[in-house]
């Protein structure tokens, strides 16, 4: 009995038929004839048929070969593929590519994206939530011996909900604070999770000690380094006031973006005060990741800023604006 296989797109054909296109298929692949079978390689086949059920061309590689379930969507080789066949200049296609990390040249299949960029883009998001809702592990902050304080919020759910309450430490964290950390430092620099776990995580090593040695090497008087869990920036100005600290950096995961997950800020600001700073007083340097700004360089800049801060302070020089 011979088989009958229908599509969508209002034709049915025979085995024979299947059979004569896989094998015109493969030949022109430059594959054994026997190789795969129907099944495997049918749905590839199907989007190259006409209405009548004829091949209009073979399928096309796309460079990557099949994607195994090892294969790791975020890494170079899928970031940096192009969708477009058959480009009438591919050589500015592909010099496009290298000059952004933007969703170009993924190609299409009719009005839907293809299989690839759609996978690339449930991956990106997937890792985009996760950073958002995991936690700095206790065992972390052991290992890079940090002091751990939190503010008034109590869980990730609470936080994403409660801005107002992760801007104000908890009882505990303030004494804390007033017992384990030096007083009255000319630079205190406290470190956040804010909305990027993997900002702090995977960062960490990398600006850490060269923003502390560089700070060293200014001549500055350094506070004692600490972990805020579940900080929003505004925390920094009760944190100022505890230490009577002069300059406050805060180091922050930022919100996330869709295959960025783990960019980081810093927030200076001098001498902030809980009832009169507003956020124009407080600078900024932010996109701090190794594909943005990477983090020895900015933690080069952030100690100028520190000293920037200092010196026109010192002079009379307002700091705003």
């Amino acid at each position: 009995m011979t088989r009958q296989f229908s599509f969508n797109r209002g034709f049915t054909m025979n085995e024979a038929q299947i059979e004569s296109i896989v094998q015109a298929v493969l030949g022109e692949l430059g594959e054994a004839k026997n190789s795969g079978t129907i099944t495997e390689v049918a749905a590839g086949i199907v989007s190259q048929l006409d209405a009548t059920g004829k091949a209009t061309q073979a399928p096309r590689s796309n460079g990557l070969g099949c994607i195994e379930l090892t294969d790791d969507l975020a890494s170079d080789k899928f970031k940096n593929w192009i969708g477009v066949k058959n480009a009438n200049k591919p050589d500015v296609n592909e010099n496009m590519r290298k000059q952004t990390t933007a969703r170009i040249l993924v190609g299409r299949c009719g009005p839907r994206p293809t299989t690839i960029p759609l996978l690339r883009f449930s991956a990106d998001h997937s890792r985009s939530k996760d950073t958002v809702i995991k936690e700095v592990a206790p065992e972390w902050l052991e290992k890079h011996r940090l002091l751990e304080v939190k503010s008034q919020i109590t869980n990730k759910e609470q936080y994403l909900t409660r801005p107002d309450l992760g801007r104000r430490l908890d009882e505990e964290s303030k004494q804390l604070i007033l017992e384990n950390c030096k007083k009255s430092p000319q630079v205190q620099l406290v470190v956040s999770d804010g909305l990027s776990t993997d900002a702090i995580t995977n960062n960490y090593d990398e600006i850490l000690p060269p923003l502390l040695k560089g700070l060293e090497n200014a001549g500055l008087n350094v506070g004692t380094p600490f972990f805020l869990r579940y900080g929003r920036v505004k925390a920094q100005d009760e944190i100022g006031e505890l230490l009577d600290a002069e300059v406050n950096l805060l180091l922050i995961g930022e919100r996330p973006g869709l295959g960025q997950s783990e960019s980081l800020s810093c927030y200076a600001i001098y001498r902030p005060n809980t009832t009169t700073t507003v956020e124009s007083d407080r600078t900024v340097i932010s996109n701090i990741h190794a594909g943005g700004t990477p983090p020895v360089e900015a933690a080069a800049v952030i100690v100028e800023l520190a000293r920037e801060m200092l010196a026109k302070k010192a002079s009379g020089i307002g700091l705003k604006g």
